[in-house]
């Protein structure tokens, strides 16, 4: 039952891509679709940009050329932080975004992306494929008058360049830090003076003292936007994204519009994208962590006083949004048991692992 669900969301499957080719679109109606697809990232961005851009090429492919997909970049057809609001207002199709960015709207957004000291990629795509996240994010985003698709994983973040060290959980007081989410949120505990700001207003920010800090991903996407010209500490880990997830918001009454195959067609091409970025990811930070410190920058690591500070604030900030949100209440419930299942099963697998090869590796 569970393998079904999986496939039917659109499982990175090679036999359900080469069988949609062909007989799906033999089957039925194959009108010709055109929609608008604003995205909240720049498109010097290759991996996260990247990785919708392939997706709405993907669909192409799929629908023989019938179901086009136009992608535009921030700012083209919308600030890079309103991209949900049009697809809610109906002004495009589609937009490609990341959930957290809207937790103004209700903290239950969190989710959708990542949340502080939460799922890893490998824990996150089994919570949302196969343990149920979907369904439940889904049931969600119908209130919110939106359809979510995953559609890209940064795998684990860094922490962010800092014009100072942190070195004890009181350095972080009056700190102005760009940060997204609810790390905000649990940081303003520890007197963080947290602000979101579009990928491309990140380095002019830092740059002129705007902002103290700030944190966008990792370091092949963080060496993109120069950050490093500008602050030379650079933080790990980065405990608010374990991973984080990036979103394709579609339009309900676009979306129910589709033909089947057309939607089967999205759901495949998105979730080969998501799988793709990840390899990505994983392929180009290490070479791009090398040329930064050879460059320069500073590696720190937060301090267990800190982390343990970060993860009492994060702890008290869930209580509170549980009882203003009762859609966080709910999602958080089946949330959190499944994170601390995961955590309890990597113990014995993957985190041993890759302790004793980090381990082995500093002895070369």
């Amino acid at each position: 039952m569970q393998r079904r669900r999986f496939l039917a969301r659109g499982s990175v499957a090679g036999t359900l891509a080469a069988g949609l080719a062909a007989p799906a679109l033999a089957q039925g109606s194959n009108p010709q679709v055109r929609w608008r697809l604003a995205s909240s990232y720049p498109k010097s961005l290759t991996t996260i940009y990247g990785a919708m851009d392939m997706a709405v090429k993907r669909v192409g492919e799929l629908t023989e050329g019938r179901f086009n997909i136009s992608l535009h970049a921030a700012g083209e057809l919308v600030p890079a932080l309103q991209v949900l609001d049009a697809v809610q207002s109906g002004s495009v199709e589609a937009g490609h975004s990341a959930s957290y960015f809207y937790i103004g709207k209700d903290p239950a957004y969190g989710f959708g992306t990542a949340l502080p000291f939460g799922l890893n990629a490998r824990g996150q795509n089994a919570w949302l494929y196969e343990a149920g996240g979907m369904d439940l994010l889904n049931e969600f985003y119908a209130t919110q008058g939106v359809v979510m698709l995953p559609v890209g994983n940064t795998g684990a973040q860094m922490a962010g360049w800092y014009r100072k060290e942190i070195k004890t959980p009181e350095d972080f007081k009056n700190l102005k830090f760009r940060v997204g989410g609810l790390a905000g949120m649990a940081l303003a505990k520890l007197g963080v003076v947290a602000q979101q700001l579009a990928a491309g207003d990140l380095y002019p920010a830092l740059e002129k003292g705007v902002i103290d800090a700030a944190e966008f991903v990792g370091p092949y996407d963080d060496e993109k936007l120069g950050l490093h010209k500008v602050a030379k500490y650079y933080y790990y880990p980065g405990w608010w994204e374990g991973s984080a997830t990036l979103n394709l918001f579609i339009g309900p009454k676009a979306w129910a519009a589709l033909p089947a195959h057309y939607q089967a067609a999205v759901r495949v091409a998105v979730a080969e994208a998501n799988q793709w970025s990840t390899a990505k990811y994983d392929t180009e930070n290490p070479r791009a962590l090398a040329r930064l410190v050879s460059g320069g920058a500073q590696l720190r690591g937060f301090s267990r006083p800190v982390l343990d500070a970060c993860y009492k604030a994060t702890e008290q900030l869930y209580t509170e949004l549980a009882d203003k949100s009762p859609a966080f209440q709910k999602i958080f419930a089946h949330w959190i048991k499944f994170r601390n299942e995961q955590v309890v099963w990597q113990q014995y697998c993957e985190a041993p692992f890759d302790t004793y090869m980090a381990a082995v590796s500093r002895r070369r």
